[in-house]
């Protein structure tokens, strides 16, 4: 039997990876691994996550550019910097309140 995980982060939160150097805004949650086979294989075997955790999708950015990423659980922090996230697409499903990031409210309509 599986066991159920809650999964530690929710849509809207800012957070940073723990290893590499970006930030972003939590859009969407998959319960464990939901990518390709190759997305997998791609990531180095020595600092491969576990499949059986949430993974995050983000609007992320780096001091570069703005992406879309797909983040393990291990693999994230809580972003307190308070800094909005520049990435684009972030106007269209959120709205910054407080210096919070919480659903649009005329996406649902």
């Amino acid at each position: 039997m599986n066991k159920v995980r809650t999964a530690k982060f929710q849509l809207g939160q800012v957070v940073r990876h723990r290893v590499f150097s970006f930030r972003g805004v939590i859009f969407d949650v998959d319960p464990t691994f939901s990518n390709t086979e190759e997305w997998w294989e791609a990531i180095p075997e020595d600092i491969r996550p576990r499949r059986d955790q949430p993974f995050y999708h983000l609007f992320a950015e780096n001091d570069e550019t703005e992406y879309i990423a797909y983040v393990s659980e291990q693999n994230l922090l809580p972003d307190d910097t308070g800094e909005p996230v520049r990435h684009p697409q972030v106007s269209d499903m959120f709205e910054r309140r407080d210096g919070n990031y919480c659903a649009r409210l005329d996406q649902f309509h």
